[in-house]
């Protein structure tokens, strides 16, 4: 291993085979944070679960990604329109997990540079533990809501007034 950082690329759901989405999605680490995931995931629930997704992008023109790291599928996630507020979620292989802030403050790059999107919320789920990286973003907890019958922590962050990273958010950037 080289220690050199992975090269991202923000990708469409439909370019990472189902299998691998099944596997990811199949892993125990992650169903442990995932309550709503229940059930057998097969080759059936990735492709349904692609079309949800792909439609979010056809209905508010933003959605889901799959994370590539120098061309490997390492997780999913992105903007959800729910209502009026645009929800950010990241799930990630448990291996891949390294990523997460790098991904986030991509994704958060983006939302500040789209007029959309004054500000994002976080759905967590209370299993969840280290939050320390929200609240240095500066996040804000907001309480918990209901999402498909479970309780989930929410927070949320201000992407008008909130410091940009710094990174070019458009770089390796494919929607």
């Amino acid at each position: 291993m080289t220690g050199a950082v992975p090269a991202l690329r923000f990708a469409r759901l439909t370019e990472v085979p189902l299998g691998d989405l099944v596997a990811h999605m199949s892993d125990p680490r992650l169903r442990a944070h995932m309550p709503w995931l229940t059930g057998n995931w097969g080759e059936a629930e990735a492709r349904a679960f692609v079309a949800a997704k792909e439609a979010c992008w056809a209905r508010d023109g933003l959605g889901h990604w799959a994370f590539l790291a120098d061309g490997r599928y390492v997780g999913w996630g992105g903007f959800q329109r729910k209502g009026e507020e645009w929800d950010f979620g990241l799930v990630l292989r448990p291996q891949d997990f390294g990523l997460g802030l790098r991904i986030t403050r991509t994704a958060l790059d983006f939302a500040r540079s789209d007029t959309r999107i004054p500000f994002v919320t976080f759905l967590l789920p209370p299993s969840r533990r280290n939050l320390g990286a929200l609240y240095r973003m500066g996040a804000q907890a907001v309480g918990r809501q209901k999402h498909s019958g479970t309780a989930f922590l929410k927070f949320r962050l201000d992407t008008s007034s909130s410091p940009s990273t710094g990174s070019n958010c458009r770089q390796g950037w494919h929607s």
